[in-house]
């Protein structure tokens, strides 16, 4: 079993390593944070076999504060470890904005250079972590990060302000960040000849490529139409804005066609993946009769009975197959061929739909034809 404190516990990363730490057997977790005392603290650091500093100050009432609680902390940390002979490795989490001349970025490299310099004195493993901009689940809105923001005030509906839409930042997402800080503890890191710790997959985006994205996820409940998931930043900034959807909103109404054979609604659409729908079919109703040049279908009967019909469009042989909700068999749709599908049961018949592509109403190669 091993030991570790995580300071800055109830920060955003605090919250997102503890959460993945939670998940490990051999772990236990001492979490410290300003509803602490510093008795905890020196307790805490006593028992630690591995400690990551991820507390700091960003946001002060007083200027001084920057110094304080980035290099005061960081020194107050390792030389409590130092006093009691503990060989404690640390894992640091800084900010690229050490490098600017104001007192935040004086205040960050001024606790890198404390913990680098303990390192090399004393012999213990230290990593250093100069992160760009973190995004992700539980990042405090309005706060410092410009993702945590955007995904906030757009998911509630509010405004946003980009001063300069050509601006391009570097973002890192938060499981990445994770999983480096956790394989540091195991002893797997990756170190640059600058001595820094990092991380290796990041990404670079406009301000306005990043409001317009965020902005296509919102649309995307009206039209429908899933992001690009091919992207993995796409992916995970997809996950982190529905993070910040308000809880009364977590769902959304979809249109239902309803004629005299039932009800259909699409559900999901992709340019990549194509789209998925839905529909209920009353007894005896036949849907269907067309046929694609290149579009093809899948068709899934989840409840009822039902009888799908093809036949080739130049041919006279009619090819049947049965399907029931009770043993769920998805059926192919070929192009070139005409084909339906009847409910042959006494209840309602429930099909879930994919095709390829999203239904184009100037394009939407299907030809009427009877089986």
């Amino acid at each position: 079993m091993k030991t570790v404190l995580v300071t800055g516990a109830s920060g955003f990363i605090g919250k997102n390593l503890c959460a993945t730490l939670e998940q490990r057997e051999d772990v236990q977790i001492l979490r410290y944070d300003l509803g602490n005392t510093k008795e905890e603290l020196a307790d805490y650091l006593i028992r630690a076999d591995f400690v990551f500093h991820l507390a700091g100050i960003n946001r002060p009432r007083h200027v001084e504060e920057f110094d304080l609680g980035n290099r005061g902390f960081t020194e107050e940390i390792l030389a409590y470890l130092e006093e009691n002979g503990k060989k404690t490795p640390v894992a640091m989490t800084s900010s690229i904005h050490a490098v600017l001349d104001n007192p935040y970025g004086i205040s960050k490299k001024a606790a890198e250079d404390t913990v680098f310099k303990w390192s090399r004195r004393t012999g213990i493993p230290a990593y250093v972590y100069r992160l760009p901009g973190v995004f992700g689940k539980w990042c405090r809105p309005n706060y410092n990060s410009v993702v945590a923001t955007f995904c906030h005030n757009i998911a509630q509906g509010l405004p946003i302000q980009i001063n300069n839409p050509a601006t391009e930042i570097t973002l890192v997402y938060i499981d990445d960040v994770v999983s480096e800080l956790v394989a540091a503890m195991d002893g797997i890191v990756h170190s640059g000849n600058d001595g820094y710790c990092y991380v290796p997959r990041t990404f670079k985006v406009t301000l306005q490529q990043l409001a317009d994205t965020i902005y296509s996820f919102a649309k995307s409940r009206n039209n429908l139409v899933m992001p690009n998931f091919e992207s993995v930043f796409e992916r995970y900034l997809y996950a982190t804005y529905i993070s910040y959807l308000p809880e009364d909103g977590f769902g959304y109404k979809l249109e239902m066609k309803h004629d005299n054979r039932g009800w259909l609604a699409e559900f999901i659409k992709s340019r990549q993946f194509g789209q998925i729908f839905i529909s209920r079919t009353k007894p005896g109703i036949m849907r269907g009769n067309h046929w694609h040049q290149t579009k093809v279908e899948k068709f899934l009967v989840i409840e009822g009975e039902a009888l799908i019909r093809f036949r080739k469009i130049n041919s006279d042989k009619i090819i049947d197959y049965r399907v029931s909700g009770n043993l769920l068999r998805v059926i192919d749709i070929p192009p070139g061929y005409t084909h339906s599908i009847t409910n042959i049961g006494d209840t309602d018949l429930i099909t879930l739909f994919w095709a390829d592509e999203i239904f184009n109403p100037e394009k939407a190669d299907t030809y009427f034809l009877e089986v």
